[in-house]
């Protein structure tokens, strides 16, 4: 019930001017175009449905080969698949675009509010179209190198059709991305409005604005592999140059957003509650904007693409493995056309799981946890139903006696010999990729949530000061890879035993069926941030920021349960599309060998033989994460340099903000500027890094050492994610349990905020900001990215050497010259950055001297009773190119 206080407030607000949302007619026309395309997939899957077997589109025969099938048959994609997906997509855009109708119908707030919220929006939109014009260039070239370098090797109708589906995959993740950060930031000042009214509301507006980003990433990746498989005669460079423009995006999106978002809230955490001891999000600190811009560019659009290319990338190995695993052979058509059942099926289980989400008034942060549990496991639950109707209805359709399963006087075994211990099977790698991400999200947010030992142990430390709060959570992150590692090896060696690597596959894509859910939880995250912080800036009534900080705490959770499940999708992902390597890789040359890696189906090349060139292949992967971070992590701290001696100049030159004297303004649009520029310079060395290094191994060294790197670098990078992700939630969740007001020294006093232990976690925060928001999520999109580029250019490499270790193989001197090249490289690497991280701080001593020396000359003003002191403290920032 509420207090008479509330009650007052609440009638307070319900007499000031709301202003209202607006009808958007493109979105209702939106709905109605997707219903139509939907009802036109529909149509063409009943006239497929009677299509005769023979008049399928087939994969080309040259690209995918069934070597015990008598009449060397192609393997086909029924049309039936095909439409099904782009039926299930169509759905999915309508869902979409009646969400984001439902999200701008709702009320912005008071003018401050709009103001406020207009000013996030436009920060977003700003940073996304100066990315997207850095991308644009990064992607025509590859672009050309994808046309001529493949089309040299395999054709040239096959090289520019990677080259386009490249373009398209590019396309539609930077699509995605962008549509789901812009009702992002519409629904900020919705939800802290609507908090008004009740907790209910503001969970409903948060939450289907964030349903708006996850059903745009599984709705526009099914409709765009879908479409590009109508390519007549170009299966696997098709989806595999749509997975590799999707993960180019990927790598963009979130290496930039998390370096913008973590400059930003690293200088406003350390300035603003360490030294000047005000609130977070509180409207004087002049990084607050920038902070909240970087939650929806980082967290929404770049978790978004993140999780796009593991989306299509998982489909995209699934469908290769179908065609090129030789125990498959008897049911390819069937085992090809799966991974497309299974996201359909798993579109209308996300579509009806959005729709219904309530909570109770009075809910604790552990109701709405459970509510949020609740609707990803309904979902779970349809689609392992829907899933086991599919291989059923399949296996009764096309059942044949089991001895027509066994070949007789040589003959070949039949296309529709489909057994019902290998509809359970495939039913079973479903399932158990299911089971393991739920239970690989629950052990993430066991070590990450405040409510847990892991957590409350890490704030604890903070009585003995910063350094064991860091100690305390390196360890727990480094402990928390144990369990998601044993599920994710437990995964792999079950649905190998059913099924091979694409069991494996099946797994990663059952994984990410229940994605149009677990990424709206995610997005959520952001907005009720972003709405938190909307209500601590225009003032809201206490009763409101409470349930913003609810829904802000729900949505922290809710953020590092979604990174642990972004984690191990991607170790699988990747892991199906090294396999996929390696039977693109294979040379009908050399006689069979059975690969150490895939000892169930052999192929003709062993990539896996153990030889010098793969364990060296296996030491430069293993290193590259540990680079790739390096940079990654570098790059926050050189950005946050620069934005804290901004914060730092204008509580110093800005007169009466840090006291909060009304009508003085803190300039929000310089630390966003700050945070832009530093982005877009720095995510350039860490992306060229991902897309060389295989390029390079692979044309130097060959194909041995390649598939090595590819090997160490998912290792080392699935586990050095994991940590980094599972530490720097540990550490924010910390601090917010400090804040709480949970803990007490030895004579009883709480040590909340502002207190000795409340800076020390602060501290622990601040490392954690880029581990868990700019490195560790960036490491997900590093192995996928290198695997997929390797698949893509996999012509070339096989053109280059028809021998496993390449150019370099026949004696000392290559080796010499390889090993010293990449001690230039490493030399030229370390010189840049100490060049870089000395020029920042040369400016940030050169800026803070001349605010101090304009602060001391106001207050000498002041002293003598003058006005401020005409002094020149105008400093030249910009960077020397020399320096950098």
């Amino acid at each position: 019930m509420a207090t008479e206080g509330e009650t007052n407030n609440e009638r307070k607000a319900s007499t000031e001017d709301a202003v209202p949302g607006y009808s958007s007619t493109p979105l209702l026309v939106g709905v109605v175009v997707s219903i139509i395309l939907m009802i036109g997939a529909l149509v063409g899957l009943g006239l497929a449905a009677q299509e005769p077997a023979d008049r399928m589109w087939a994969f080309p025969q040259a690209s995918i080969e069934v070597p015990n099938v008598a009449d060397d048959r192609p393997v086909t994609l029924p049309h039936v698949a095909q439409f099904a997906g782009l039926a299930t997509g169509f759905f999915g855009t309508a869902a979409i675009c009646f969400y984001a109708y439902y999200v701008l119908k709702q009320p912005m707030g008071n003018q401050l509010m709009v103001e406020i919220a207009h000013s996030i929006k436009a920060g977003a939109k700003a940073f996304l179209f100066t990315e997207y014009i850095y991308l644009s260039v990064f992607v025509i070239v590859i672009f050309v190198l994808a046309g001529v370098g493949t089309g040299s090797s395999a054709g040239a109708w096959d090289g520019w059709c990677t080259a386009i589906c490249y373009l398209i995959g590019a396309a539609l993740s930077a699509a995605a991305g962008y549509t789901g950060m812009i009702i992002a930031t519409e629904g900020n000042s919705r939800t802290s409005w609507a908090a008004y009214k009740s907790l209910s509301n503001g969970l409903q507006v948060a939450f289907r604005s964030g349903a708006v980003m996850g059903l745009s990433v599984v709705s526009f990746g099914i409709i765009g592999l879908s479409a590009v498989l109508f390519i007549p005669d170009n299966g696997i460079v098709s989806i595999a140059g749509f997975s590799a423009g999707a993960s180019s995006v990927a790598l963009f999106a979130r290496v930039g957003g998390g370096i913008y978002t973590k400059a930003a809230d690293v200088g406003a955490d350390l300035v603003g509650k360490v030294e000047a001891e005000i609130p977070e999000d509180d409207p004087r600190n002049p990084a607050t904007i920038a902070d909240n811009v970087g939650d929806n560019v980082g967290d929404v659009a770049g978790m978004g693409s993140d999780l796009f290319e593991s989306f299509v990338g998982s489909i995209a190995a699934a469908v290769i493995l179908a065609a090129r695993q030789n125990d498959l052979e008897d049911y390819a058509d069937f085992a090809v056309a799966f991974p497309f059942w299974i996201c359909a099926i798993g579109i209308i289980a996300a579509v009806v799981c959005t729709a219904y989400l309530r909570c109770n008034e009075n809910s604790s942060m552990n109701d709405l946890l459970n509510s949020m549990r609740m609707n990803v496991v309904v979902s779970a639950v349809l689609i392992v139903l829907g899933v086991l109707a599919t291989v059923l209805i399949y296996f009764y359709e096309y059942y044949t006696p089991s001895n027509a399963c066994i070949p007789e006087d040589g003959e070949a075994l039949g296309r529709n010999c489909f057994t019902i211990q290998a509809a359970i099977g495939m039913w079973g790698c479903v399932l158990i990729g299911l089971v393991a991400g739920i239970f690989i999200g629950w052990i993430t947010e066991y070590f990450t949530s405040s409510e847990d030992p892991p957590t409350r142990s890490i704030a604890q430390a903070a009585e003995f000061g910063a350094g064991p709060v860091i100690i305390q959570g390196m360890g727990m992150g480094m402990l928390s890879t144990t369990v998601p590692l044993v599920l994710v090896v437990s995964t792999i060696i079950s649905t190998y035993k059913i099924t091979g690597f694409y069991g494996t596959a099946i797994a990663a894509v059952g994984m990410l069926s229940t994605l149009g859910v677990t990424m709206a939880t995610d997005a959520y995250g952001p907005v009720a941030d972003n709405a938190g912080g909307i209500s601590e800036m225009a003032e809201l009534p206490e009763f409101v920021r409470d349930r913003t900080d609810r829904l802000d705490a729900l949505g922290n959770t809710t953020a590092a349960t979604g990174k642990g499940f972004a984690n191990g999708s991607a170790v699988l992902a990747a892991l199906s599309l090294l396999a996929a390597f390696t039977y693109e890789v294979s040379s009908d040359e050399q006689p069979p060998q059975q690969a150490l890696l895939d000892t169930k189906s052999p192929t003709p090349y062993n990539a896996f033989v153990i030889s010098e060139w793969t364990i060296c292949g296996l030491l430069i992967g293993a290193v590259l994460p540990f680079i790739f971070s390096a940079c990654t992590m570098l790059a926050v701290g050189r950005s946050a340099q620069a934005m804290i001696v901004e914060v730092r100049r204008q509580f110093a030159s800005i007169e009466g903000l840090r006291e909060g004297r009304p009508g003085v303004k803190a300039d929000f649009t310089k630390c966003v500027e700050i945070s832009t520029k530093a982005s877009i310079r720095e995510m350039i060395f860490p992306a060229l890094l991902s897309i060389l290094a295989p390029l390079c191994v692979g044309l130097l060294m060959g194909l041995s050492a390649l598939t090595g790197l590819l090997a160490g670098a998912l290792a080392t990078g699935y586990l050095l994610g994991v940590m980094m992700n599972n530490a720097g939630g540990a550490w924010d969740n910390a601090k917010k349990y400090i804040e709480a007001g949970n803990l007490k020294d030895v004579d009883g006093n709480v040590m909340g905020k502002k207190s000795e232990w409340h800076k020390a976690a602060v501290a622990g925060d601040t490392v954690g900001d880029p581990f868990k928001d700019t490195s560790g999520p960036s490491l997900n999109i590093l192995i996928k990215l290198m695997t997929v580029f390797a698949l893509v250019f996999t012509p070339v490499f096989k053109s280059s050497t028809k021998d496993p270790s390449a150019l370099l193989n026949d004696g000392t001197y290559p080796g010499i010259g390889v090993t010293a090249g990449a001690l230039i490289v490493l030399a030229a690497l370390f010189y840049w950055n100490v060049r870089v991280d000395k020029n920042v701080r040369e400016q940030a001593r050169a800026k803070t001297m001349a605010a101090k020396a304009e602060e001391r000359a106001r207050h000498e003003g002041h002293r003598t009773g003058q006005g401020e002191a005409p002094i020149d403290t105008t400093v030249d920032v910009t960077p020397d190119p020399s320096n950098v």
